[in-house]
């Protein structure tokens, strides 16, 4: 466990899923079709599943009268991320903002939020195969997420022709969200998801092989929601292992200090890199190795600083602000002695 109660192995998962992201935006062409292409943002994406867990009590959620709250505060937390992700699509940079489909996903899931999970091992299998059989007939529509677009658009490009179309991403959610729900402190749990990781990607992965399919990053296929989804899930399962050991979880805490505050490293990478296209007039590029560095490195350095001397992340704090629906206490009344409205 990391510090406050938090499991070390999510943060350090989150912190894998943030600099994978950057290398996939920064690394010069030909050296990110890896590992990180498309995968980083797939891990990010369960890790956001397996945060509307944790946050709605993970494998103990709460008894009937306090759901409503929880869903309130989850719905709250979808629309500031759609606000937030559509500012950051303002700035113009060449980056697909995922933080706008995020806060979609967290919406779509409200109806299963508390549901049993055979129900959402169910909206993964939809996801999966009929999510992915829509997406892949309507066809992607790639440039247009980029260009000018009304409201009325918005919703076709984070279902269905967007980066990160929701009908297929919403697998990768849920299965987050599935994992949350069956004791992530738990051994047995933990072994589950490595076994079932591995077996999910290599059928994935084997099976767009052997029946010559697509499973490339953001195809968008079954065989690639199997693949990068079981690699996710796996990664998650291995990190949570490796995190109990407490010379382990100290090596990585520096990752898992910028794993705690996601959001805050993912905007502000999108704030400097606007202003450094605006400072360089968009002549340089942003495929640098030097570039990649730099944010990486600053981001851990900033990541951990704060977290030792602040706390919580400056954007993960403002998020908790802005979504706390808790009852206070009448003014002038101590907390203690404040009584439910009957």
């Amino acid at each position: 466990m990391a510090a406050g109660g938090r499991l070390a192995g999510i943060d350090v998962a989150r912190g894998v899923a943030i600099l994978g992201m950057l290398w996939a935006h920064f690394a010069p062409d030909g050296t990110r079709d890896g590992l990180a292409d498309g995968r980083s943002s797939v891990l990010f994406a369960v890790l956001a599943g397996v945060s509307l867990g944790l946050l709605t009590g993970g494998a103990n959620p709460p008894l009937p009268p306090e759901r409503m709250r929880a869903a309130v505060s989850v719905a709250l937390r979808g629309f500031w991320l759609i606000v937030l992700g559509r500012g950051l699509w303002v700035l113009g940079t060449p980056i697909a903002v995922i933080l706008d489909y995020y806060g979609v996903l967290f919406l779509v899931l409200l109806p299963v939020l508390f549901a049993p999970r055979r129900v959402l091992a169910l909206v993964v299998a939809a996801a999966a195969t009929l999510g992915a059989l829509v997406v892949q007939t309507v066809g992607e529509d790639l440039n247009g997420a980029f260009a000018p677009a009304s409201p009325l658009q918005w919703p076709g490009h984070w279902f269905v022709t967007g980066f990160y179309p929701d009908l297929v991403w919403a697998a990768y959610a849920a299965v987050g969200l599935l994992v949350a729900r069956s004791d992530l402190g738990s051994r047995a749990t933990q072994l589950r998801m490595v076994a079932g990781g591995v077996l999910a990607s290599a059928v994935g992965y084997g099976g767009a092989a052997g029946f010559g399919q697509d499973a490339a990053a953001h195809s968008n296929t079954t065989w690639e929601v199997l693949g990068s989804g079981g690699v996710a899930v796996a990664l998650i399962g291995v990190l949570l292992i490796a995190c109990t050991a407490p010379q382990i979880a100290r090596a990585l805490s520096p990752i898992g200090a910028t794993g705690s505050m996601p959001l805050t490293v993912y905007t502000g990478q999108l704030l400097v890199l606007a202003v450094f296209l605006v400072v360089t007039g968009g002549a340089i590029g942003i495929e640098h190795w030097w570039l990649l560095g730099g944010i990486a490195l600053a981001s851990v350095v900033f990541a951990v600083l704060w977290r030792r001397f602040v706390g919580r992340g400056p954007m993960e704090q403002l998020m908790a602000t802005l979504t706390d629906v808790r009852r206070k206490p009448p003014a002038g009344l101590p907390r203690e002695q404040a009584r439910p409205v009957r």
